[in-house]
């Protein structure tokens, strides 16, 4: 076994890390020998020195990598390393103390709640026009799929969740009476987050209309999937929710992200305290969860300004 299928199984079995993340690791770290050792096999770890680690960050930025893309590629590295001589397999690790990268993180992008309302009422309408003009495959198939991006997206908004937890989600991880939902989420943490009554009602004619089409639904069944009955992908839902974002005549470069960034941002703007949104998003340090705290603060700014008569901005 290499260095690098042994780190994987490290990550895998003591770190307990996602197969998204050990995937990316690994893509992280051949990258490293492709560009700098001109091998992506290689496997000779204790020969590689901190010049060679300076050279891969030269490598990323003329390849035009970001630098927050470079910053966790290095981390990568690093981890990796401290891996190796934890098991004695390299005496140094080349990537420490390295000189720091600051990254200019970009305010994440809002979606305005008349925005969201907007997409949800486009999906049944988008559905009721495809069968109108013909080009639906089938009426029935065409409405539950409906339905169900219409339950989707109420859920992502809702809870304020990644779109691999809402795929994620299996029928009993939902509590409709309660209004709560258990989420796997990064890293397999498991936390607990709100189904509102708008999220909850639109599940309930989901499900209703999966039995009516004659589908089982039981506990332990995806809570959303497609036509031939499998979880529904992440990248099917991405591709649908354009297709509503352009028949809303709303920003096609929407993701389903964004209605994350809107649940925490517009928690901010009615009040909630930090902690508590943090909580709600899963993030695992409030760090992660202040950047919401600048986009609010500037919407603030911008309602002030406006408003305000001595705010020193000309009013029309």
């Amino acid at each position: 076994m290499t260095d690098l299928e042994q780190f994987c199984r490290y990550l895998a079995l003591e770190r307990n890390s996602s197969d998204h993340t050990i995937a990316a690791y690994a893509r992280d770290i051949r990258e490293f020998c492709q560009l700098v050792l001109e091998d992506p096999e290689f496997d000779d770890f204790p020969s590689v020195d901190r010049d060679q680690a300076r050279s891969f960050i030269m490598r990323l930025y003329d390849n035009g990598d970001s630098k927050r893309s470079v910053q966790r590629k290095l981390s990568a590295m690093r981890s990796f390393f401290r891996f190796l001589q934890r098991n004695n397999c390299v005496e140094t690790n080349p990537f420490a103390n390295l000189p720091p990268i600051k990254s200019d993180k970009p305010l994440p992008v809002v979606m305005q709640l008349e925005q969201i309302e907007k997409l949800l009422d486009a999906i049944p309408r988008f559905c009721e026009q495809k069968i109108a003009d013909g080009t639906a495959a089938s009426p029935e198939q065409a409405m539950l799929s409906a339905k169900r991006d219409l339950a989707i997206t109420e859920t992502i908004y809702s809870g304020g969740l990644r779109i691999s937890e809402a795929v994620g989600l299996d029928i009993k991880d939902i509590d409709l009476a309660s209004g709560v939902m258990q989420i796997r989420g990064k890293g397999k943490k498991e936390r607990l987050a709100a189904l509102g009554s708008h999220a909850a009602e639109a599940l309930r004619n989901y499900l209703r209309a999966r039995r009516n089409c004659g589908q089982t639904v039981s506990r332990d069944m995806p809570l959303f999937v497609n036509k031939s009955g499998s979880r529904l992908t992440a990248r099917s839902y991405q591709r649908n929710l354009q297709e509503y974002l352009i028949f809303a005549g709303l920003p096609p470069d929407f993701t389903p992200h964004k209605l994350r960034h809107s649940f925490a941002t517009h928690l901010l703007d009615a009040g909630s305290d930090l902690r508590s949104v943090q909580e709600l998003l899963g993030h695992e340090n409030l760090s992660t969860t202040q950047i919401y705290t600048h986009v609010s603060i500037q919407r603030l700014r911008k309602v002030y300004d406006e408003a305000h008569p001595h705010s020193g901005k000309k009013k029309s």
